[in-house]
């Protein structure tokens, strides 16, 4: 049985892989490469301080990468003004969200070949384009000369030596001391890569820009410290069932398969669990749906946040105790997490969805 030390030192991990990640939609570039870095060295945490089996360290490991990268991804409906950059990086991000929920129904490694993780490092090269241009001047040509770049030469190399060849890059270097002179040589070849796709681009702006954009005003309220902001989360005329809807059911869906590989106990079938969370969601989106119409809205993210937990936790708790009087149950602590999970995306897509829309109208459904 783990020790108290090694538990603590594990759960200080994972509660740092859970927050950081909330950076992203602020500072986008700064909370991505953190989320990287911690990705990189947090199994060498493990191995050097505690002595916890790993055998099942792959699947966390994965769980918690598809949740920051669910973050990246939301934050680019809040931040990113290139439309084209958008779609693309709409696609990364399911395509590969797919390819992990099968890899932990599958448990085949090549999968997560087949599906590489290219959004990441697209949406890293997109927020290093905006610290000195904006990201306008990308043209369809060059986002998608960007994409079959990173996919061939960054994505394919690395996860076929992750997750097909299983080789460490330490015990690679340290096995031949020259074999770093390798990889120094193509870290190279990628900068020459960028270099070649970045030449033309206008002049460098002054400065970097590191922070995301505020979030646009909606409207004014006046209160009595005088006025304040706040965003409508949805339009009272917008129909209820559209894409959005579908939207966040797959988001949360396929996130919640992934994370109930992992956690103890998970009784429910992958079906019974995604038909579980789209059940929630509607009732989520209805609730908005009435708020709306009712002339009422969030007066900040934080709020609906905290508002629509208790009505999940609501939720959960009338199931709780329903359910047993008809032969069923539910695991109260695993569908606290999941509710939780399910919460905190609905919460921020809604509200960055609605930057989206008014940075572009004609994306309404």
């Amino acid at each position: 049985m783990p020790d108290t030390l090694d538990m603590l030192i594990f759960w200080a991990v994972v509660m740092v892989r859970f927050f950081i990640p909330l950076a992203i939609p602020r500072y986008p570039l700064p909370g991505v490469l953190a989320c990287l870095i911690l990705d990189g060295i947090d199994q060498t945490i493990f191995q050097l301080f505690t002595s916890l089996p790993l055998e099942g360290y792959q699947s966390y490991d994965k769980a918690l990468d598809n949740y920051y990268l669910a973050i990246a991804y939301l934050s680019t409906m809040r931040n990113w003004s290139n439309l084209f950059a958008f779609k693309i990086s709409r696609f990364l991000f399911y395509y590969r969200l797919v390819g992990a929920a099968l890899f932990e129904l599958t448990q085949l490694r090549a999968i997560l070949f087949i599906f590489p993780n290219t959004f990441e490092y697209f949406f890293i090269f997109y927020e290093a384009v905006r610290l000195k241009w904006n990201p306008i001047v990308l043209t369809k040509n060059k986002l998608i000369t960007a994409t079959a770049l990173i996919w061939i030469f960054v994505k394919l190399p690395q996860e076929y030596w992750i997750h097909i060849a299983q080789l460490d890059t330490t015990d690679w270097i340290r096995a031949n001391p020259l074999n770093a002179l390798i990889l120094i040589a193509y870290a190279m070849f990628l900068l020459g890569l960028a270099w070649w796709l970045l030449r033309d681009l206008p002049p460098m702006r002054p400065g970097f820009e590191i922070a995301a954009d505020s979030l646009p005003v909606a409207q004014e309220e006046s209160s009595g410290q005088g006025s304040r902001t706040s965003l409508t989360v949805l339009n009272s005329a917008e129909r209820f069932f559209n894409n959005a809807l579908v939207e966040k059911i797959a988001l949360v869906s396929l996130l919640s398969i992934i994370f109930a590989q992992i956690l103890p106990g998970v009784r429910s079938t992958n079906l019974q669990l995604a038909i579980g969370m789209a059940i929630i969601i509607i009732i989520n989106t209805a609730l908005s749906h009435w708020l709306a119409r009712r002339g009422n809205h969030w007066k900040s993210i934080i709020q609906e946040f905290i508002v629509m937990s208790v009505v999940n936790l609501g939720i959960v708790l009338a199931f709780d105790y329903l359910l047993p009087r008809y032969g069923g149950s539910i695991n109260l602590l695993n569908t606290l997490f999941f509710i939780l999970l399910l919460t905190l995306n609905v919460t921020l897509y809604d509200r960055y969805r609605e930057v989206h829309i008014r940075r572009n109208p004609e994306r309404s459904n």
